[in-house]
């Protein structure tokens, strides 16, 4: 994480910079990171065209009455993973959302999990629709945590 305050994006930067662009600026500590980020301890830490990877550390603040990780955490970090591998295709001017998410959950996600590793890959870009995957994994033993797939819808950015 950068030291700058967290926040999104300027506005003006969206429609001059590419969207592999403003992630590597975000890495480099240039732009500064997602409110989101801060909260969820999820961080973009490497990024090429087609390619997210987040690193994620699992702790208390996300424990649900079971004892493990909110689902919703996992999801949130395999959505940001797969979202932003279709961002890193993005023209300047362009924006997208997610339209569809699928999540297999395949092992429980506990606070003893030190950190996790999510990588979203892209599997199709085309003028108006775009899907990619994921993958979760305990960064210590390398077992897949989770995997899922994501539609977004490209548009341009209104001005």
């Amino acid at each position: 994480m950068n030291d700058m305050a967290a926040g999104p994006v300027p506005r003006e930067l969206l429609g001059t910079l590419s969207g592999l662009e403003i992630f590597r600026r975000l890495i480099a500590g240039e732009l500064p990171p997602p409110p989101f980020s801060v909260t969820t301890g999820i961080y973009l830490i490497e990024v090429a065209e087609g390619r997210a990877v987040f690193a994620g550390e699992p702790s208390e603040r996300f424990v649900n009455p079971l004892g493990t990780v909110h689902g919703g955490w996992t999801a949130a970090i395999l959505d940001s993973a797969m979202a932003c591998a279709v961002h890193t295709r993005l023209a300047a001017g362009q924006i997208y959302t997610t339209v569809e998410m699928k999540v297999n959950f395949v092992r429980a996600v506990t606070p003893k999990i030190a950190r996790v590793r999510c990588e979203g890959t892209l599997l199709h870009f085309g003028g108006r629709i775009a899907t990619s995957e994921g993958k979760l994994i305990d960064v210590a033993t390398g077992t897949l945590l989770a995997h899922g797939s994501e539609t977004c819808l490209i548009m341009e950015a209104r001005p």
